[in-house]
């Protein structure tokens, strides 16, 4: 039949984890238990949520300070029967955390589905392989690259920005997560644009880049948005999932006929995950969900730069999508925000080879412009895998010596 067990941390006013387990176990399944009369019990067993472990934990006095009282702290696991939702994760979020997500200081932190269930989510189409074979890059970390300032501007602006990037070695350039569709620059036509742009920069330097345009508009059009991208030769696509929802990514990931890599935007999940009381766990939404959902590549605040999350959760977010798991295809994860040539090293001893490396402002503020940025990327992942040190490099390597001179070297957390 099947389950799945939620794992969830909680902090109880009433002191007795025991009892508020057995509270969402019996609340979010069949209601009431000790009460029914045998019969009844009989017909709905299969249908019981059961406790699976409860884990006390120390108590913690900023919490409680926080909180205007003491609080029991712990870990609750509940199993929930397979039999009581259908296969999908909509479905599978209600269940779980629907209600409970209302109920006070509540974290969801974790969920195991069984095999069973888990057929039911073939993840990436790609994930970390198909897309190194697509690129043609086998042994080093990716770089990527975000479109700047994009709104307002027109088509002659874009083909400038992503001839730039190709030029300096870029090998994804994505376009903002806020830029939609326009009268400027056009879906279609950025669609039309970029393999122009791409094929003219593939002739003079051999370098294949992938450009991954936003696919927005309602939900309603987005598989047919998504099929005519791929016919206007599209070689990738940005997502702001948590804007749309896990259901509508895996409904575009499963579709054959959409037939490229889907890169999944962060943006809303802070919304859901940032709390340390509330909400979801950032390496369950941002990690397993993700790759259960079918992104191939994932977007996530780097514990380092402008919007830094603890590191802990960025390795909790890498290791959920790289692990191996269920058959899955792993995905590419993408440390991001406040990204530049000196973090490279820490970049890569954090999250190893199997990682895009993103800039923005570190690729187009770079004193040679776009090409001098993503050549200074490049040079430093050179130097970090012929196992020296970027920051001691010189005339061999201008275009990160500047980098380097602009930026300094990465700082670890």
């Amino acid at each position: 039949m099947g389950q799945v067990v939620a794992t969830y941390l909680v902090h109880e006013a009433k002191a007795d984890l025991n009892k508020k387990a057995e509270g969402i176990a019996l609340g979010l399944t069949v209601g009431s238990w000790t009460n029914l009369p045998a019969i009844e019990q009989a017909q709905l067993e299969r249908h019981k949520g059961e406790v699976v472990e409860v884990i006390p934990l120390p108590d913690e006095e900023r919490t409680n300070r926080y909180l205007g009282g003491e609080r029991t702290r712990g870990l609750i696991k509940i199993a929930y029967p397979a039999a009581n939702f259908s296969p999908d994760l909509p479905a599978i979020l209600t269940t779980v955390f629907g209600k409970l997500s209302l109920d006070g200081e509540i974290k969801l932190v974790d969920l195991d589905l069984s095999p069973e269930l888990l057929k039911a989510f073939p993840g990436p189409q790609y994930g970390i392989k198909g897309i190194r074979e697509a690129l043609g890059v086998a042994d080093r970390p990716l770089v990527m690259s975000i479109f700047k300032a994009m709104l307002g501007r027109d088509l002659s602006y874009f083909q400038d920005q992503l001839r730039a990037q190709a030029l300096g070695g870029i090998d994804l350039v994505k376009d903002d997560e806020i830029l939609f569709d326009n009268p400027l620059t056009p879906f279609a036509e950025r669609i039309r644009a970029a393999k122009e742009v791409l094929r003219e920069t593939e002739a003079e330097t051999g370098h294949k880049t992938l450009y991954a345009v936003n696919l927005t508009g309602r939900t309603s059009e987005l598989k047919e948005k998504a099929k005519r991208a791929v016919d206007l030769g599209a070689n990738a696509l940005l997502f702001n999932v948590f804007a749309y929802g896990l259901d509508v990514l895996q409904e575009l990931a499963e579709d054959t006929d959409i037939s490229v890599p889907i890169m999944a935007h962060p943006a809303v999940s802070g919304a859901f995950s940032s709390s340390a009381l509330y909400g979801l766990d950032r390496a369950l939404l941002l990690g397993k969900l993700l790759r259960l959902a079918g992104a191939d590549f994932v977007l996530f605040p780097s514990p380092y730069g402008s919007v830094a999350i603890p590191k802990q959760d960025a390795l909790g977010i890498h290791a959920h999508l790289v692990s191996g798991w269920a058959g899955l295809r792993p995905a590419f994860p993408v440390p991001s925000a406040g990204i530049h040539p000196g973090l490279v090293p820490v970049l890569m001893d954090d999250f190893g080879n199997d990682c895009v490396i993103n800039a923005g402002g570190g690729v187009h503020g770079h004193p040679d412009g776009a090409v001098g940025g993503g050549r200074a990327f490049r040079q430093a992942i050179e130097v970090v895998l012929a196992g020296g040190d970027p920051t001691a490099v010189g005339a061999s390597h201008p275009e990160l010596a500047k980098a380097l001179s602009l930026w300094g070297g990465g700082v670890r957390p």
